[in-house]
């Protein structure tokens, strides 16, 4: 395998102005320096590649929408066409390579800040490694700031000449940058859960913010759904390193190397594993505090609804003591009504006598008002009887129910 300088033909692209700003830093054995590339004004931008160690920074959809960008790419890299296509670009984690040792992978991560803003970390990289010259580029796809800002001081650190022969050795160093990140945002989720558990409602008058409980378990699926892809993308990085090393047809400078770099990529897994877990904490959590808060609001929904049933009762109560005060003088009223007959007179010197059948009237009209409050009183107690078995009844059945269920 040639040089990647020997590897590029770009005779043929029109030198059109850059259309995308783009930068880079390369890195030589002899100088132990980073430098700083020139800033491209023609189109292709891409810098002299014939440094140990180059990174380059470029924007991938600009890069796609340039038929010269996309074609200098494509070849300088040697990237294959899948990795301009749309699921590639919409992933949300992936790792690939090939058999030159070029490899590829995404990274996303989700962030979430004090006060419940997120923004997504994106880190897509494309690296090419040639074993004849153990040089290494590092081609990353739009990079945030905050990445670029790391770049190469303090993200990258001066790697030995034996690492430069393994061509997963930037993974350490980039992986330990995701491992920071999904830290961070599995913590700051689970101080957002701390927070929630301490506002806890009170049964006194409940007022729970679900739209916030909500929007806060949207962030903690995302971060446990990029946990779970870090997670296989880390393992994958460590089942091509396995392979690599196991070919026959390479020579391993230092097996030394080789195990400090893989020992280091199975640290980082287990480091999302337990970042996994504690995410899966953090959801469960969050689902209690959501299950609390509509518990308490049912419960003191079921006191209002207790409270207008005892309020209800009371008013049943009194339009039943009307309801008795008007039974027990109907009767009397029916049986006078009945007779038409005056009991008492008047007489013209203003004196009044009384029937001395008066009797009667009492004969008939207490015995009624007796036997009509006594039937009265009867045929509520059935009632009630009645209700109260249909009541434990249906209990039981529902019971039964839940019980085959």
């Amino acid at each position: 395998m040639g040089s990647v300088a020997e590897s590029r033909s770009l005779a043929d692209y029109r030198p059109d102005e850059c259309c995308a700003e783009r930068s880079s830093f390369s890195w030589r054995k002899n100088e132990n320096v980073w430098q700083p590339g020139a800033q491209p004004t023609k189109c292709p931008a891409i810098p002299p590649l014939d440094a140990d160690i180059v990174i380059l920074f470029a924007n991938a959809n600009t890069v796609r929408e340039c038929p010269s960008c996309r074609k200098a790419f494509t070849e300088t890299f040697r990237m294959p066409a899948l990795w301009w296509t749309t699921f590639c670009r919409k992933s949300n984690g992936y790792f690939g390579c090939e058999t030159t040792s070029d490899t590829w992978t995404r990274f996303l991560v989700k962030l979430v800040d004090n006060k419940a803003q997120h923004q997504w970390y994106k880190l897509n990289i494309f690296v090419r490694w040639l074993a004849a010259t153990q040089q290494t580029i590092v081609l990353m796809m739009d990079a945030p700031p905050a990445l670029k800002a790391k770049m190469p001081v303090p993200l990258l650190e001066t790697p030995s000449k034996q690492h430069l022969a393994d061509p997963y050795w930037i993974y350490i160093q980039l992986i330990e940058e995701v491992v920071g990140l999904q830290d961070e945002a599995v913590w700051t989720t689970r101080t957002h859960v701390r927070n929630a558990e301490k506002r806890r409602v009170t049964t006194a008058s409940p007022t729970p913010n679900y739209a916030y409980l909500h929007d806060l378990a949207r962030h903690i699926i995302h971060v446990s759904e990029t946990l779970d892809l870090t997670i296989k993308t880390t393992g994958s990085v460590l089942q091509q390193h396995t392979a690599f090393m196991q070919d026959g047809s390479r020579t391993l400078p230092s097996k030394a190397a080789y195990r400090n770099i893989h020992e280091r990529l199975l640290f980082f897994e287990q480091m999302f594993e337990a970042l996994r877990c504690r995410a899966s904490s953090n959801k469960e959590r969050l689902q209690n505090e959501i299950q609390l808060a509509f518990n308490v609001v049912a419960e003191y929904d079921a006191g209002i609804s207790l409270e207008i049933g005892r309020a209800t009762q009371s008013d049943s109560a009194a339009m039943k003591t009307i309801a008795f005060l008007t039974l027990a003088f109907l009767p009397a009223t029916f049986i006078s009504a009945i007779f038409s007959t005056s009991f008492f007179s008047y007489d013209a010197g203003g004196g009044w006598t009384m029937s001395s059948k008066i009797w009667v009237y009492w004969a008939f009209a207490i015995p009624v008002t007796l036997i009509t409050c006594v039937l009265w009183y009867f045929w509520q107690q059935n009632l009630s009887n009645a209700w109260t078995t249909k009541h434990r009844m249906d209990t039981t059945r529902l019971e039964m129910q839940r019980l085959s269920s």
